[in-house]
């Protein structure tokens, strides 16, 4: 099957539609909470599980220690770029954005590789946990020191967005937050589990992970293509130079990653889903701890691009591409 006519991203662009005429269409917030809860433990499930068979080999080091390095590299190929069109802080909380990743992509694209019969191996949602949290740190450590920078002798105030809980006393709730994000925890725990109980637990968990997971992710989709129609008017303001941006970081990121890859001779289907997560960008994890670590920054353009440009993109023509390019350089 075409992966564009796949049903899952069918309700994706559904819900996208649904959202552009103004229908009265909407997921309740808990049930899409408790789809992407659902979507993160089965996926991690299903990543133990497999990598109970393959156990650690120097196939799987190799993909771990490629998620970490571009999940560092990347934001900080980015910053410079993007202090050229924003202010420091929105320039930061971009780069934190799209240093991270989306687990909806991932799934997306896991799935994919799965329905075509190619599926990757089980480190790869490990992998997926391990690329959250860097570019949090980063910018968490970045923006106390644009703070500390800033700082007015005479008075003590700081001249760019005044005294913040990141740097007060008790600021330390956000490098927690960073590192215990209850999504990465979850994704985790699903792993370690689907790891220690092996095939026994693969056959008690199968209709959990197995016969209900397309129809659930695609209800998450179609919730998804609501949430991006929200995000759309708010794109009107932004300079034509950020489009290009959420639209050109994905291919160039893929693209490193698939060198990357290359490099190291990864499996083609690892490979994918690398350069899917190094293209996808993030619009919960990192938003969620941004806007109380670093007010200074506007929601409206990282959450914008993140959410209304670059998801859309590489769900219905992103994933296709890196398919293309990683069978076509790698198979």
């Amino acid at each position: 099957m075409n992966a564009l006519l796949d049903p899952a991203l069918l309700f994706f662009v559904l819900g996208l539609l649904a959202g552009v005429l103004r229908s009265n269409l909407e997921v309740p917030a808990p049930l899409s909470r408790f789809l992407s809860l659902y979507l993160l433990m089965a996926l991690g499930l299903k990543g133990g599980f497999a990598l109970h068979q393959t156990g650690l080999n120097g196939t799987v080091v190799a993909g771990l220690a490629s998620a970490m390095a571009l999940a560092v590299l990347l934001p900080l190929l980015d910053l410079p770029l993007l202090r050229r069109w924003l202010p420091p802080y929105d320039a930061l909380a971009v780069a934190a954005t799209y240093g991270s990743v989306s687990a909806v992509t991932f799934v997306t694209a896991s799935h994919l590789l799965e329905v075509q019969g190619q599926p990757a191996g089980g480190h790869m949602a490990a992998a997926m946990a391990l690329m959250e949290s860097p570019a949090i740190i980063l910018a968490l450590m970045l923006s106390q020191r644009a703070r500390a920078a800033s700082t007015v002798p005479a008075g003590g105030a700081l001249a760019l967005g005044g005294p913040t809980a990141a740097l007060a006393p008790g600021g330390g709730g956000h490098w927690r937050e960073a590192l215990t994000e209850g999504g990465t925890l979850l994704l985790l725990g699903a792993l370690a589990i689907g790891w220690i109980t092996g095939p026994a637990g693969a056959a008690a968990m199968k209709p959990f992970t197995g016969e209900i997971f397309k129809g659930l992710l695609a209800f998450f989709l179609l919730d998804m293509g609501l949430l991006t129609a929200r995000q759309l008017p708010g794109l009107r303001a932004l300079p034509v130079s950020l489009f290009a941006y959420a639209l050109g970081a994905p291919l160039l990121h893929a693209g490193l990653a698939l060198l990357l890859a290359g490099a190291l001779d990864l499996p083609v289907s690892d490979a994918i889903l690398l350069a899917v997560l190094a293209a996808s960008a993030s619009y919960i994890a990192v938003p969620a701890v941004l806007r109380h670590a670093v007010p200074e920054a506007r929601p409206a353009v990282y959450i914008g691009l993140s959410l209304g440009v670059t998801f859309p993109f590489n769900l219905l023509l992103g994933i296709p591409l890196y398919q293309w390019a990683a069978r076509t350089w790698l198979g």
